[in-house]
């Protein structure tokens, strides 16, 4: 079932099996974000809702309803 943006997710994995159920995953963000992996330091641009490292293939996802937030974007495990 569909929860609209009151979703509460307790990790990027959680949000990242909650994107790519939804068929979230490969469409474009509001707005492109430059960011730096939390894994490795590698900076990288993350395009869609799913962004990936390319460095050591740290995945992150952000949920459509916060996309318009970084700091709501999650690492959500390394080629998860």
């Amino acid at each position: 079932m569909h929860d609209g943006c009151a979703g509460n997710f307790s990790s990027g994995l959680d949000i990242l099996t909650k994107i790519r159920t939804m068929g979230f995953n490969t469409q474009p963000m509001p707005a492109v974000v430059s960011m730096t992996c939390e894994q490795c330091q590698t900076p990288f641009v993350m395009e869609t809702f799913e962004g990936k490292c390319s460095d050591c293939g740290m995945v992150y996802a952000v949920t459509p309803c916060h996309a318009g937030d970084p700091s709501s974007i999650r690492a959500a495990g390394i080629n998860v």
